[in-house]
């Protein structure tokens, strides 16, 4: 298990979440009473007027926003990967790099129009030899060998990566200008990117946005979406930006075992993503009081002294020795305090967990720090966890 703030010191995991806070009156729609039945299915969205702006807070084209699409990934959009027993349909995109088409396997050339060879012309009837086919088998004298075996193709199999998109877990989507492009940027680097959607506050609290990111792995997993999207099931990873940093990485540490069954994961990478939400982790570190109260409405608690969602809504309290390699990356002035980070990378080291701590100046946040040289490191960390295209036969 994580060594805890003790092996750190009290204050080694100050932190800020987001730069905004969440708007008073937020307008959501009303949960239908549960039952067996989906009647009223309705997505999920972001829960305010505006929902759908970056936690990116500015207007530069910064991070990210550096990032050209080549203009050939294939984006299927709004698949439902999960509905809920009150009719909320769970969405995300799904990204693709645009060669993704079967290839013949080796040989499979040669089998068309080939023939059998058969016994020399001066080997005498019934002699004690035998014709090599195109297959290497054998037919006895006089036996007419069959064709080989047509081989079969092979698919070329890509790692998948899940992206979260952060917003203070109260809004943000997954198909915003900013993390629209995360997703086209990943499959620019050759993964099978999947841009996710989840529940949002106040119409749901800690743990519902995690269940439904675990759902979503487990739906990518599954054999038969694993095969349409064709991915490595046993090499998926999590990317995330500021909350949804907060979900990868507690993704990656919930649970423990193997990596590659149910809704596990073999590599995380994630931006400004806060790891302790606990009081000392917030307030006794100085955090601001807007973060304390976006975490408060997050966990659905009045105080962060005696809320018991704090230590499994924090991915370091959740860590053990089985969890996979993580990539931090953080700016030294924003609004999580470098601290947070490298606090975090100190409790995978002491676990034996592969992590790569990258720190930028200045004060961006999340996706903000995303630009050209932070995108190289992130990629070059994913395809060494996660590997690159192989190929399988169907």
């Amino acid at each position: 298990m994580s060594t805890g703030r003790s092996s750190i010191g009290l204050g080694s995991r100050r932190f800020r979440v987001l730069s905004l806070t969440v708007a008073g009156g937020m307008a959501v729609a009303v949960i239908a009473l549960l039952s067996g039945f989906h009647y009223d299915l309705r997505p999920v969205a972001p829960s305010q007027v505006g929902g759908t702006a970056s936690e990116v807070d500015t207007t530069a084209v910064v991070g990210i926003r550096t990032f050209e699409s080549p203009g050939d990934i294939v984006v299927d959009e709004d698949v439902v990967y999960a509905t809920l027993a009150d009719g909320t349909q769970l969405t995300l995109d799904v990204c693709s790099p645009p060669t993704t088409e079967s290839v013949p396997a080796p040989g499979a050339e040669a089998t068309e129009g080939s023939s059998v060879p058969t016994a020399p012309a001066d080997t005498a009837p019934g002699a004690d030899v035998a014709a090599r086919t195109d297959a290497g088998t054998t037919a006895a004298p006089g036996v007419a060998a069959s064709a080989p075996a047509t081989p079969e193709p092979e698919v070329a199999l890509r790692p998948a990566v899940l992206s979260v998109h952060g917003g203070s877990w109260a809004r943000g989507d997954k198909a915003n200008s900013d993390w629209r492009a995360v997703c086209e940027w990943f499959a620019s680097e050759g993964f099978v990117a999947y841009s996710v959607n989840y529940r949002l506050v106040p119409a749901v609290h800690f743990p519902a946005a995690i269940d439904d990111i675990a759902l979503a792995v487990s739906w990518m997993r599954s054999p038969a979406n694993a095969t349409k999207y064709s991915i490595d099931p046993a090499r998926i990873g999590a990317f995330g930006g500021s909350a949804g940093g907060n979900l990868a990485a507690l993704l990656g540490a919930r649970g423990t075992g193997s990596l590659t069954e149910g809704s596990r994961v073999a590599a995380v990478a994630e931006l400004s993503g806060p790891v302790d939400l606990s009081y000392d982790g917030i307030v006794v570190a100085g955090g601001s009081a807007g973060l304390e109260q976006i975490t408060l409405d997050y966990l659905d608690c009045t105080s962060l002294l005696d809320c018991s969602a704090t230590e499994k809504a924090s991915a370091y309290s959740e860590l053990d020795r089985t969890d996979p390699p993580v990539f931090i990356g953080t700016s030294t002035d924003e609004f999580i305090p470098l601290s947070q980070s490298s606090g975090y990378a100190e409790d995978l080291n002491s676990l034996g967990i592969r992590n790569e701590l990258v720190t930028v100046p200045g004060s961006l946040h999340s996706i903000g720090i995303l630009d050209a040289s932070m995108r190289e490191k992130v990629s070059a960390f994913l395809h060494a966890e996660l590997g690159d295209v192989e190929l399988s036969t169907k």
